[in-house]
């Protein structure tokens, strides 16, 4: 009998031996913290970028076009104004001495520059870039010997792939950036300036404030301006004919030539 009741005991101590030394699932503990910890960073980071986003919203909240406010570039230090009649067209082989550099309205070529977020690597000839502004883009030029690296990264991620917008080089320009919408430029020295978004905001396809609304800003296709060789930008001319081009005014008026109203190249 004693026998059999040291057996059972010593069967007793030996389960609870076997619980006592189950080892803790320390590896699966530290797993299950690792991806708790990375789904809070993740929705973490998501409500800082939320909130992010609705903060810069709500900045250019005031730079929204309405019925009530038309023109909310009014509201956006340094920029300057002029008013330009429309539809004033000369031919390829002429250029158009504009009065500003860069130009941001007036006689323009009848093709005018692809802009559905299209950087430019070259300077583009700027008469066909003054019909994007006539169709509601955003023209971004900045002079290539003092914008580049991140300045120039900053800028490009405001346009590339929105439509109505376009960047190029600027050769000679005075100003690092000069922005440019029909009738408007704004000119600054630092990409990261506020006022880059809060003047895209206002112009970009601002039904009031450019000529041609609802026209397009999609490359017109073969024999027309073509996005991947576009005309090469020529300086704005200051005398009768430069390199057997022709010189039209601005306004297309007095000049060597008359600009056209209409021609046998589509305005939309």
């Amino acid at each position: 009998m004693a026998s059999g009741k040291t057996s059972k005991t010593n069967r007793k101590n030996a389960r609870g031996s076997v619980v006592a030394q189950k080892s803790t699932p320390w590896g699966l503990i530290a797993g299950v913290l690792v991806v708790v910890l990375f789904a809070g960073a993740i929705f973490g980071y998501a409500a800082l970028r939320s909130n992010q986003n609705d903060t810069a919203q709500q900045a250019l909240a005031p730079f929204v076009p309405s019925d009530t406010n038309r023109d909310p570039s009014t509201q956006i230090q340094g920029v300057v104004t002029a008013t330009y009649p429309a539809g004033q067209h000369v031919n390829p082989n002429q250029q158009v001495a504009y009065q500003h550099s860069p130009p941001y309205g007036g006689a323009h070529d009848g093709y005018w520059a692809t802009c559905m977020g299209t950087v430019y690597p070259d300077a583009v000839r700027q008469e066909n870039l003054v019909h994007s502004m006539e169709h509601g883009a955003v023209w971004i030029a900045y002079n290539p010997d003092q914008v580049s690296g991140a300045a120039l990264d900053t800028l490009r991620a405001k346009v590339d792939g929105q439509p109505y917008t376009a960047m190029s080089p600027y050769p000679g320009l005075d100003q690092p950036i000069s922005l440019q919408s029909w009738g408007h430029q704004l000119k600054l020295s630092d990409a990261n300036d506020p006022r880059v978004d809060q003047f895209i905001t206002a112009l970009r396809r601002n039904q009031y404030q450019y000529p041609e609304v609802g026209a397009s800003c999609q490359e017109m296709g073969a024999g027309a301006f073509t996005q991947n060789a576009p005309p090469a930008f020529a300086p704005t001319p200051s005398t009768a004919a430069v390199n057997g081009l022709t010189v039209v005014a601005e306004d297309g008026g007095a000049g060597t030539t008359q600009a056209t109203n209409e021609m046998q190249t589509p305005r939309r």
